[in-house]
């Protein structure tokens, strides 16, 4: 499985200064320039990861978005890991699908 990338999660811009994104299964995260993180809900109460910024830089938007992709590549790998055969069973249904003989 390939890494998800910027082109993997969609942008639905930005109201009263909080930025939405929606992964490609349908969980939004949130971001406003005054959090260090991006959030599971607008209030940004609900933390899922933290904005990988220094001391002297100024959090943007980029920013939020590369969280974004970290917290649902984690999430990925964390799945992968836990379940081996996901990939095997995913690929094996494919070809089933498709009509394909080993």
């Amino acid at each position: 499985m390939g890494k998800f990338t910027k082109n993997d999660i969609e942008y639905f811009g930005e109201s009263n200064g909080v930025h939405k994104w929606e992964s490609p299964t349908g969980q939004p995260y949130y971001w406003h320039p005054d959090w260090l993180h991006v959030a599971e809900d607008e209030t940004g109460l609900h933390s899922k990861q933290t904005l990988d910024i220094s001391n002297s830089e100024e959090a943007t938007k980029e920013h939020a978005a590369s969280a974004i992709l970290k917290h649902i590549n984690d999430w990925a790998k964390n799945k992968f890991d836990n379940n081996p055969d996901i990939e095997t069973q995913a690929i094996e249904s494919e070809h089933d699908l498709k009509g394909f003989d080993d």
